[in-house]
C-alpha cells in the first residue's frame, strides 16, 4: 500500500474532522477515531469506504486504544501520521473543579494523548512519521474557567517536547498545534455577541479562525513540506497569543 495513512482521533466534528476532509483532498487515507458511534459512522460513509475508515474507541482508555490500534494497522497496515485531536472541552470556576471533574478533562485530553501516542510509536517508527497534538491556546497562556483544561493544554505542549526529543533519532516528528478562538458550530452558540467582541479586539487579525485554517497547519505538519520541522509549538491564533494589554484603545 503505497498511499500514507493518518490516523486522526475525535474525527467525527470540528477540527478532526476538517483535517481529515483535507488529509483526503491532498491524497491520505484516514483512519478515523471517534466514541460518537453514530456521528462518525454517518461522517465516514459520507467521505467513502476508499478514503476513511471509521474506527470506533474511546482514546482515555487503555484496552481501547490497544484494540484500535490493532484493528488500524490491520486495515491499512500502516501509520505515516497521528493527529491527536480528541479533547473535551469542560469550563467552570477553579472553587467548583472537583477532582471528578479534573480527571473527565484530563483522561481524554492528556492521557488521550499519551495512550495514542505511546500505542503509535512502533508504526511511525518504521514509516518515520509525524506525530501532531493539538493542545489549545490555553495551554500558553491561563484563561478565566479553565483550571482543567487549560492544565491538560499545558501539559499536552510539554509532552510534545519530550516526544520530539526523544523520538527524533527514529525519524519521528512531533509537534503541536495551539488553536485559538476557531468559529465552530460550539463556540458560536456559546459565545455571547459581548464574548465576540472582546476576542475580537484582543486578536490582531480582528477574528476568529476557522476550522480549515487550523487543518492547514495540521496537515501540513503530517506532510514532507515539514521534514525537518520537530519539537514546534505553533499558535494559530490570529496573533492572540502575542498581544498584550491596551490593543483596543490603540485602535482607536
Amino acid at each position: 500500500m503505497s498511499e500514507k495513512v493518518a490516523l486522526v482521533t475525535g474525527a467525527a466534528r470540528g477540527i478532526g474532522l476538517a483535517s481529515t476532509k483535507l488529509l483526503v483532498e491532498q491524497g491520505w487515507r484516514v483512519a478515523m477515531v471517534d466514541r460518537d458511534t453514530q456521528e462518525l459512522q454517518k461522517i465516514a460513509q459520507a467521505l467513502g469506504a476508499d478514503k476513511v475508515s471509521a474506527f470506533f474507541h474511546d482514546v482515555s482508555l487503555p484496552d481501547d486504544v490497544t484494540a484500535m490500534m490493532s484493528a488500524i494497522q490491520q486495515t491499512f497496515e500502516r501509520i505515516d501520521a497521528v493527529v491527536n485531536n480528541a479533547g473535551v472541552a469542560d469550563f467552570g470556576p477553579i472553587e467548583e473543579t472537583d477532582f471528578v471533574r479534573w480527571r473527565r478533562v484530563m483522561e481524554t485530553n492528556l492521557d488521550g494523548v499519551f495512550l495514542v501516542s505511546q500505542a503509535s510509536i512502533p508504526a511511525l517508527k518504521a514509516s518515520r512519521g509525524a506525530l501532531v497534538n493539538i493542545a489549545s491556546i490555553s495551554g500558553l497562556r491561563a484563561s478565566t474557567l479553565r483550571v482543567a483544561y487549560g492544565t491538560s493544554k499545558a501539559a499536552v505542549i510539554q509532552l510534545t517536547k519530550q516526544q520530539a526529543v526523544e523520538l527524533g533519532e527514529y525519524g519521528i516528528r512531533a509537534n503541536c498545534v495551539c488553536p485559538g478562538p476557531v468559529r465552530t458550530k460550539l463556540a458560536m452558540a456559546v459565545h455571547s455577541q459581548a464574548i465576540i467582541d472582546a476576542y475580537h479586539d484582543a486578536i490582531p487579525l480582528n477574528r476568529y479562525g476557522s476550522e480549515n485554517e487550523i487543518a492547514e497547519l495540521i496537515t501540513f505538519l503530517c506532510s514532507e513540506k515539514a521534514s525537518y520541522i520537530t519539537g514546534q509549538i505553533i499558535a494559530a491564533d490570529g496573533g492572540f497569543e502575542s498581544t498584550g494589554v491596551g490593543l483596543p484603545a490603540l485602535r482607536q
